[in-house]
């Protein structure tokens, strides 16, 4: 059995197991990764001799720590890399090229569309019908995307949102409300098989699934990281906004937001959360704190998505594909029984 985990920041860590009824006879840990003294490595393959195939990562990395003792060093990994790489193995997950990667620049569309084609997209990719897909969304509106489990009443100023023209959604996805402007904002999803983050925790997969994004905004000059568990931030603020969803039918979705030319003030206007957030800082830490990429990397838009698709494909391949006219109807058939309804917006009230 062999299993790839690319540690986000980090290093690549490779474990090819051979497994016997339930319990690995043998491992061998490979990668890019520096490791001293140089038998430590042999002590970290005996560790996993006997490991058995349901061993949870935590089990497995202690396994690999108690051999290990003092003074090792592990640059670029962990005993817990080495513990996700394993059961990646165990678990037959797939690795980013494994996949035939199609690539979908879609035209604008309003705030419920754009919610019922995420679910819809997911589904396809997990039914076979559509390849593992990365989607660059435009927005044909003003919109504040709430979580799925988030209060309305709570988040959103609803006079607020009214006065400025923003029109409130809910996702499917949990986690915090976006706030975004078309021409101001840069949204992807992520439509991938759950093969490939087979063997991750929920919170790994997100460093897992943003690591391409981060690698291609440090390419821009911004130094960017990963923050769980659902952010990337530069030294100057905060860049974007994950959420995720698992779908029965195997497939995960994967959506970033990220602030482009962010207009603090009209936000603070409409979300109530980031008006409380904001309330002992004023508008001009919230300018900072949103951080628009047009001021860290000057250039324009457009040029901001081609360099971040460019590094997608580079990594893993890309094609152009479309989104079908059958697919927009079935989404918008959904906005019509659900994202578009009154009990959906408002099933937290």
């Amino acid at each position: 059995m062999h299993g790839e985990y690319k540690v986000p920041g980090g290093k690549l860590v490779v474990a090819d197991l051979d497994v016997v009824g339930e319990v690995v006879r043998r491992g061998r840990i490979s990668g890019d990764f520096f490791l001293e003294p140089d038998d430590a490595l042999e002590r970290i393959n005996a560790a996993l001799a006997g490991v058995p195939v349901g061993a949870p990562v935590a089990q497995i990395a202690a396994r690999v720590r108690g051999v290990l003792g003092d003074g090792v060093e592990m640059v670029g990994f962990s005993p817990e890399a080495v513990a996700v790489a394993v059961r990646r193995a165990l678990t037959g997950a797939s690795a980013w090229t494994d996949h035939a990667w199609e690539f979908v620049h879609d035209v604008p569309r309003e705030p419920a569309l754009q919610m019922a084609l995420d679910e819809v997209l997911a589904e396809q990719v997990g039914s076979g019908e559509r390849a593992p897909t990365l989607r660059i969304w435009e927005w044909a509106s003003n919109a504040v995307i709430i979580g799925s489990f988030q209060s309305l009443a709570n988040e959103v100023d609803l006079a607020g949102a009214a006065k400025h023209d923003v029109t409130v959604v809910r996702r499917i996805s949990g986690g915090g409300a976006m706030f975004v402007e078309p021409g101001n904002t840069i949204t992807y999803s992520l439509y991938v098989p759950e093969s490939l983050v087979s063997g991750l925790s929920f919170i790994d997969s997100y460093a897992f699934l943003d690591d391409w994004v981060v690698g291609a905004l440090n390419e821009l000059g911004i130094a960017a990281t990963y923050q769980p568990i659902n952010d990337i931030t530069s030294p100057a603020g905060k860049i974007a906004g994950a959420a995720q969803k698992r779908f029965a039918g195997g497939a995960v979705l994967h959506h970033v937001t990220m602030a482009y030319d962010m207009d603090a003030t009209k936000m603070l206007e409409v979300l109530r959360i980031g008006r409380e957030k904001m309330s002992d800082k004023g508008t001009k830490s919230a300018n900072k704190r949103v951080d628009p990429l047009r001021s860290q990397t000057g250039l324009e838009r457009a040029e901001v998505i081609k360099r971040l698709v460019g590094t997608f494909a580079n990594r893993y391949g890309l094609d152009d594909a479309t989104i079908d006219d059958e697919t927009v109807a079935e989404a918008q058939r959904r906005v019509e029984s659900k994202f578009g309804t009154e009990e959906w917006l408002t099933r937290v009230p």
